[in-house]
């Protein structure tokens, strides 16, 4: 955002009349909206309408997003949005009142962002032992080291949405699991 200084109108209206413009430093805001009409998956901000992101794995080809509004978009339980040979990027949606499920990731660093909604997490050595609790909000970010058990459960009233970032990939190219149940039953079959 830029400021721009807000000039006097009258030249006696300062006390003090110098034949220079006197500046008064408030802030005025400017918003300089860019619009890049070439990029169908980009919010359009000079406009009312949102155009929707097609949620699908672009992995292997370079790609850019919005990710805040691509992870509000979501209404799967996981869906992978970018599946490379060393990094993949998934979207969540969790129902209030519900959690993602203990799990563990034995050679996978996990990165975790929430856009929406509050929750707790939970993280620990064992899956007895989940010494390590905290409870999150939106814009918080959470760090999964390989070999960690976790949970993260929805606390509000409101979906929980977030994205998580597996180094290495963590899941087939191309994932979709519109429900938890869909997601347990997958990896059941692995």
């Amino acid at each position: 955002m830029y400021y721009v200084p807000c000039v006097y109108s009258y030249p006696y209206q300062n006390p003090y009349y110098v034949n220079v413009p006197i500046y008064q430093y408030a802030r005025h805001s400017v918003n300089w909206i860019v619009d890049y009409e070439d990029n169908p998956w980009r919010y359009s901000q000079s406009s009312n309408r949102k155009e929707r992101i097609q949620l699908k794995d672009y992995g292997q080809e370079p790609f850019v997003v919005d990710i805040n509004e691509a992870t509000k978009e979501n209404n799967t339980f996981r869906t992978a949005l970018w599946t490379g040979d060393h990094l993949q990027v998934t979207l969540m949606s969790i129902n209030a009142g519900e959690d993602i499920g203990l799990e563990i990731h034995p050679n996978v660093d996990q990165f975790l962002r929430l856009e929406q909604g509050q929750g707790v997490v939970q993280m620990g050595k064992s899956k007895e032992n989940l010494d390590f609790e905290r409870r999150i909000f939106d814009d918080y970010a959470i760090m999964i080291p390989a070999g960690t058990w976790h949970n993260i459960t929805n606390t509000g009233n409101t979906p929980l949405k977030l994205y998580s970032i597996y180094a290495p990939p963590n899941h087939p190219f191309g994932t979709v699991h519109v429900t938890k149940s869909d997601a347990l039953a997958a990896e059941e079959t692995v």
